[in-house]
This record gives C-alpha cells, structure tokens and sequence, in this order.
C-alpha cells in the first residue's frame, strides 16, 4: 500500500506549481524527493499532507481517493507532515512539545540525547539544528503511518545529519523527506528518489542509480 500523487496540479494564484505529476511512496521504506528552491518537492508534501489543495488530478493513500480529505482527518489517521518552518511549539518547552506528542517520551531522548540537557527551555531558544531534532523527536514518537519531512537534516552537524536518516530509515512507516541534494548516507543504499524541475518529475528510480 502507498500514498501517491496521481496527475497532480497545485496553483498558486495565477502560478501552477505542479504540472500533473506522478509519483508514490510505499509503504515501508525512504522516499527522497529532490530538486532545487522552486522546484515543486515543498509543494509535493503539502499536496499528499492536504495543506494545499490540488487543482487538478488526485492524492490516493492506500487505494482510497484521499484528494477531498482536510488535512486534519489526514493526520488522525496516520499522517505526520514535518514542515521545514514552525515546526515546533516556540513558546512551550522542550519537554511540553515532547509531551504534546506522548507522555512517555524516552524514546525521543534515546533517539536525541542532545535533547535531554534542553527540556526546560522554550523551545522558541533552540538553534536550527536543536529545533530540527525535537520536530523529528516528536514525528517519532507519534508512531504516523506516513511521514512526510521537509529537510529533516538542516542545521545539524553531518553525524547528527547522518544519525537522523537512520532513524527515518528504520520507521515502520512510510517515510518521504524532500532535500536539495541526496544525503551522502544514502548514496548507494536502498532508497526511492524523484528529482523535480519547475514542477515536473525529470527522475524516477533508485538512488544508486542517480548521478
């Protein structure tokens, strides 16, 4: 089973955004969707999350026509959309964003143990990189189906960096990140990549097989 995007268009104004592509992420696995700033990857999780409407063809998620599902109902069944912006509770602390997630959040530090000093603080006062990993932290610990993150990396050193897509990797969900560039921990290894120009899907395969 899959969440795809079938023919999608996204308008913007008088802008169309995305030019009726294809593409699907399956299940139980690491979708990579790259392209440049403008390039449409932003746009493509907000059209599968349901925080923008689709002006033409379908979102489909586990055989079912989702395109007319708010994004609300999305994530009461399953969806965990990780913007790359505000992406955490600013005012509340490290330990009430964790909260909001699970009361138990132990596997949140087990994953980011950098957290565990910072859980009293606003979570407004983080670096990027610090805020990066308690949005991840609380993805994690909501157990979604499907997971969609935009730049899940940035701001992070490149060991946090690479402990990030191991975690990711290791989901029992489906999992789409969107990058400018194809991390170095996944070259070579077993991951689903679209590459997107101006809105259109110039790329499809396997990222070993991206060069």
């Amino acid at each position: 089973m899959t969440i795809s995007l079938r023919h999608a268009r996204v308008r913007y104004g008088p802008l169309e955004a995305l030019h009726g592509i294809t593409l699907a992420a399956p299940a139980h696995g690491l979708t990579v969707l790259l392209g440049r700033n403008g390039s449409g990857r932003t746009t493509v999780l907000r059209a599968l999350a349901g925080t923008v409407a689709l002006s033409g063809g379908a979102v489909v998620w586990d055989g079912a026509d989702v395109t007319r599902m708010p994004a609300h109902e999305r994530a009461r069944r399953g969806l965990c959309l990780v913007p790359e912006r505000r992406a955490v509770f600013g005012s509340l602390t490290v330990r009430e964003n964790l909260e909001l997630a699970a009361r138990d959040h132990s596997v949140a530090l087990d994953a980011y143990p950098q957290l565990g000093p910072l859980l009293p603080r606003r979570a407004g006062t983080l670096s990027g990189g610090e805020q990066r990993m308690l949005a991840l932290s609380r993805a994690l610990l909501a157990r979604a189906r499907v997971v969609l993150v935009d730049e899940p990396a940035q701001g992070m050193s490149p060991a946090v960096a690479d402990r990030t897509y191991e975690l990711l990797r290791g989901l029992d969900a489906c999992v789409v990140v969107a990058e400018q560039r194809l991390p170095p921990v996944l070259r070579g290894r077993a991951a689903l990549v679209y590459e997107l120009r101006r809105g259109a899907v110039v790329f499809g395969g396997e990222a070993a097989e991206l060069h």
